[in-house]
């Protein structure tokens, strides 16, 4: 596997520089409500993986890449596989995506990364993804979109979007990122969204972003908490293209830190379903 495709879990590895928003929970909207504030913003629906399927079944080949390697250039533990028992549907409408303790291929652990390069790839709109996180120090769930470019524009040329990223060891925050030319890794443009009393860990919670030609802006539950424009970023703006979604569970890497006894095996990454909605005038 080429540098350039693999590249963001390579250098997504500094520090976060995170602004925390602490903030109460408070409950989902209904499906009726979610449908019409949608509406109400222009969207329509284009894509979608409900994860319907039977326990046990591969995600559908149809929309879904499997990635199959180890340590992806940022030290992490797993052993990222395309076998059912690291991701597949649960018989209870979710993808299950499951880090466990194994030796496989000469690593400790076993995980699933999947992405829709080739398959759906998408310039602009609104991304969304109900998730409900697993819990341990060194785990490592995340949501986002690369460049689909990466086969031609190295990292982090082809460009990084963040939609969700979580440390295990932190339940109660997500953060949200772009990465680019000059403002990568370390030095990505990042913001954090924190619950007071909550956990990401207990139950779905939404992670979207809507993207437009010179914007990007962050959700939890409908909670807008950050907005990205050019003028925000040191560097150029490489959001102009398609992008691909990827889903994956890491063990351990720079960013999370080693599992520790605190972390129970098998971690499992619940998604209820990703859609991709289009603006429409």
């Amino acid at each position: 596997m080429q540098l350039k495709y693999i590249s963001r879990d390579t250098f997504s590895i500094g520090p976060i520089g995170a602004v925390l928003l602490l903030l109460v929970t408070f409950a989902f909207s209904s499906c009726e409500e979610d449908d019409k504030a949608l509406a109400d913003r222009n969207y329509q629906l284009i894509w979608q993986d409900e994860f319907e399927g039977p326990a046990g079944q591969l995600p559908d080949a149809a929309n879904w890449n499997f990635d199959v390697g180890t340590g992806w250039g940022n030290s992490q533990l797993e052993y990222d596989t395309d076998r059912a028992e690291n991701a597949s549907t649960d018989g209870n409408g979710n993808l299950a995506i499951v880090a466990r303790r194994e030796s496989f291929a000469g690593s400790a652990f076993t995980s699933a990364r999947i992405t829709t390069l080739g398959k759906f790839d998408r310039t602009y709109g609104r991304f969304e993804a109900r998730i409900k996180m697993p819990w341990g120090p060194g785990i490592w769930p995340a949501f986002w979109l690369l460049g689909s470019n990466c086969d031609q524009e190295e990292w982090p040329l082809c460009g990084e979007i963040d939609v969700m990223e979580y440390r295990g060891q932190e339940p109660n925050i997500i953060h949200g990122s772009v990465h680019g030319p000059g403002y990568s890794a370390g030095d990505a443009i990042t913001k954090s969204f924190a619950f007071e009393k909550a956990r990401f860990d207990t139950d779905f919670h939404l992670f979207a972003i809507e993207w437009g030609e010179e914007f990007i802006n962050y959700y939890v539950d409908e909670n807008l908490y950050f907005s990205i424009t050019p003028a925000d970023v040191p560097g150029e703006w490489v959001y102009d293209h398609p992008f691909h979604v990827i889903l994956n569970l890491a063990v351990g890497g720079d960013y999370v830190g080693f599992p520790t006894t605190q972390t129970p095996f098998p971690q499992t990454m619940l998604v209820d379903y990703v859609r991709v909605y289009q603006e429409v005038n």
